[in-house]
């Protein structure tokens, strides 16, 4: 049985929720991170169902999977879009590097930025990974201290997730229909190997993208440890293997 039918503190988690969302609800009204993928579907028909104060934004990385674009145009027109302020191609060359599981500068610049003074919401689970294991529900942002975070669905499972969506007859980017289990940027490490094959063959005009940012920072000196070709820098940063 999903913990969506049991309790937390005597009260569903649906309830304890939205319970968090009305609690810490600012007088300027939240900022809502929606991403298009299960959780920030979830998080944002609780912030509706909660009746707080909010502004839902989409915060466009340039390599989000065009699959995900057009969910968030066709059922969510109300979610304000917010343009960054580099490409994911002009932070590689910046950085002279790919990001890496441990090196997520992409993150920071591409979805993190802003928020001085704000509330915002997020779909964070404790579930999805050790270090979020660690984190609060509700809790200061480490590098600005006026910016705060509020995870209201922080406890739930996957399952949870999707019970909720299933309940409330919520749309859903149809990836997880082909068997994604996580929705992120295209060629994201985070999602390991196999998964970063898929992207590149799945969407080549973007794995052709990553190839000529590459071969930009090459041609502009940097000499990459992992290869002496953009092909063979690509290959590791794939399949975590440098070249013989």
């Amino acid at each position: 049985m999903s913990s969506l039918q049991t309790t937390f503190d005597g009260k569903s988690f649906v309830d304890v929720a939205i319970e968090r969302i009305q609690k810490y609800e600012p007088a300027d009204g939240y900022e809502v991170g929606f991403s298009g993928g299960k959780d920030s579907v979830v998080v944002l028909d609780l912030v509706r169902r909660a009746g707080v104060q909010y502004e839902a934004q989409y915060k466009s990385t340039t390599v989000d999977p065009p699959e995900v674009v057009v969910f968030i145009r066709h059922h969510y027109p109300d979610v304000t879009w917010v343009k960054p302020r580099a490409s994911m191609y002009q932070l590689i060359r910046k950085h002279k590097m790919l990001p890496t599981r441990m090196v997520r500068f992409c993150c920071s610049e591409l979805k993190e930025f802003g928020g001085k003074g704000k509330t915002i919401i997020t779909g964070i689970r404790s579930a999805e990974s050790r270090n979020r294991k660690k984190r609060e529900y509700y809790e200061q942002s480490r590098h600005v201290k006026s910016k705060w975070f509020l995870h209201p669905i922080f406890e739930w499972s996957d399952q949870d997730v999707w019970d909720y969506i299933s309940d409330q007859r919520l749309p859903y980017c149809s990836l997880y229909d082909e068997g994604k289990t996580r929705i992120g940027c295209i060629m994201c490490p985070m999602q390991g190997e196999a998964g970063m094959r898929i992207d590149a063959a799945r969407y080549p005009k973007h794995f052709a993208a990553y190839l000529r940012a590459i071969q930009a920072v090459i041609n502009g000196g940097h000499v990459f440890k992992q290869g002496d070709t953009a092909e063979e820098v690509m290959e590791w940063w794939m399949s975590g293997k440098k070249k013989p």
